[in-house]
């Protein structure tokens, strides 16, 4: 490249100058989480003109921070729930073929310590595999003691009766997202991160489109479009606040009973050799009743997850010292070597959209017990409002999204879905620069990793790339905290003004604290 050369314009920057220009977009989409990504390119793809903005990066929400499971759910099948667990096995077989570099099947044992355990959770999980039907990956095995410590060589022998083999799937959620926002900007959706809606535009008392600015440079857009879509996750109550204040006339939010209960769940993140498997440990009741998960995942071990409710609603939400205290304590009941606080690696939590009792068929009391369906309402502007849900089901709740707007005259007749036959673009698959290490650089990380992220893949923070590009912040805080000046530069030099290292560097230190 000569002296006078200038770098070609990112993704990015490319989308933000198509919203500039004065257009009427079929629908447009507020949240890039899993549900308003999954929706940007199932709209597309049906040959509708979409945009999705997101105040912040794609994923950087609940959508990054699950426990990277693809399942029907073995603790939704005890509640009965057969018809969402029904759903969500199918669905998984679907994600795990439109996306095999970033999904793959998972062998998961049950320990079991009571003599009744193993014919128990093996007749659920027999009907599990009936569920899954074709769709199935692999046959529910019993086995004895010593088959289950060959499965899992840290497991704690003493009490050990023997366990149950089933299978699920595994997967990347960021990347995941990242994928299916780089295929929706592929089939003709303008996608921008870092763009925060400020306000609903209004036409004759119905929703006409979203004011909304560029939170990294400041610049104010006017979008119209037919049909708005509210899919912020545990912030959906905010937009549908705005959307009564507009619509009534008065300016002022009528008094909206919350459509969402948040609740919290974190994550323990240690070193593989406690639980040395590539099997996942999962204990199907605790000493509280929750579900407990030892999972395997790019070089270390997930522990978690709690659910637990919170009324503040926080980006970084923060974790209880009880709920360290819970993990580590139902841990140790099952691994011969029981991590603690100081082998923690990682801590991160995350926020679950659950929809209220009153607004879906849910269940009184915790939190654990409301059901993890989605549910869609139409406000009074004609707003879509869609929260609830799983990344599971991704597809499914875009697609019964595209309907309610369908049914509603928001959008016109549409054809059938098509995303379950389409390939997901994978940028760290054969797409994305072969990563050569140097001076420096670790983890997988390289400078021309560093540039596909901000040319290609919405990158443009430090947060940005060792969070959701790479997942190195969710896997060994202090490794991403080391390697952040480096990639702070590489991203200036590509151009990026402002890239965030100090605020990164704090959110570093975030996920190191342990309370």
């Amino acid at each position: 490249m000569s002296e006078n050369a200038h770098p070609l314009p990112t993704v990015r920057e490319q989308a933000l100058a198509q919203l500039r220009q004065p257009h009427v977009f079929d629908v447009a989409i507020v949240g890039g989480g899993a549900t308003g990504l999954g929706l940007a390119l199932d709209a597309a793809q049906r040959g509708l003109s979409v945009v999705l903005i997101d105040s912040h990066d794609f994923a950087q929400g609940t959508s990054s921070r699950s426990t990277k499971l693809l399942h029907g759910g073995v603790r939704y099948m005890a509640q009965g729930n057969i018809s969402l667990v029904r759903e969500a096995l199918h669905e998984r077989t679907t994600v795990l073929r439109i996306a095999p570099g970033l999904a793959h099947p998972l062998a998961f044992v049950i320990p079991a310590t009571r003599w009744w355990e193993r014919a128990f959770y093996g007749a659920g999980l027999t009907l599990y595999d009936w569920l899954a039907g074709s769709a199935g990956l692999g046959q529910t095995r019993i086995l004895n003691a010593a088959q289950t410590l060959q499965r899992l060589p840290a497991a704690r022998a003493a009490g050990l009766r023997g366990g149950v083999l089933y299978w699920d799937a595994q997967f990347d959620d960021a990347r995941l997202a990242i994928a299916l926002a780089r295929t929706a900007q592929q089939q003709g959706a303008l996608l921008v991160n870092h763009c925060a809606a400020t306000g609903l535009l209004v036409a004759g008392g119905k929703v006409a489109g979203l004011c909304c600015q560029d939170s990294l440079g400041g610049e104010a857009f006017t979008v119209k479009a037919r049909c708005v879509v509210n899919a912020t996750g545990v912030w959906v109550d905010q937009l549908r606040a705005q959307e009564q204040a507009v619509c009534s006339g008065t300016g002022k939010p009528a008094d909206l009973p919350p459509l969402v209960a948040p609740s919290q769940g974190i994550h323990i993140v240690v070193d593989a050799r406690f639980l040395g498997s590539d099997a996942a440990l999962m204990v199907p009741k605790t000493s509280d009743g929750r579900v407990l998960f030892a999972v395997p995942w790019l070089g270390k071990v997930i522990l978690g997850t709690t659910d637990t409710p919170r009324e503040h609603i926080a980006r970084e939400p923060t974790a209880l010292h009880e709920e360290v205290d819970f993990i580590l304590r139902e841990a140790a009941k099952y691994l011969a070597v029981p991590p603690t606080r100081a082998d923690i690696r990682s801590i991160w939590v995350g926020l679950r959209p659950l929809v209220r009792p009153h607004h879906a068929n849910g269940s009184s009391g915790p939190t654990k017990k409301i059901s993890r369906e989605h549910t869609i309402l139409v406000g009074p502007g004609g707003m879509v409002t869609v929260t609830g849900g799983k990344w599971t089901t991704y597809r499914a709740m875009a697609d019964d999204v595209l309907g309610v707007c369908a049914s509603h005259g928001l959008v016109g007749v549409l054809p059938p879905c098509k995303s379950a036959h389409t390939m997901l673009l994978d940028g760290q698959g054969a797409n994305a620069p072969a990563a050569q290490p140097l001076d420096g650089w670790s983890h997988g990380l390289s400078a021309q990793r560093v540039r596909f992220a901000v040319e290609h893949e919405y990158a443009c923070t430090v947060e940005d790339v060792l969070a959701r590009r790479s997942r190195l912040l969710f896997l060994d805080a202090r490794a991403a905290r080391e390697l952040a000046p480096l990639v702070a530069k590489t991203m200036e030099d590509c151009g990026v003004a402002a890239p965030r290292l100090t605020e990164f560097e704090a959110l570093a230190d975030k996920y190191l604290q342990v309370p």
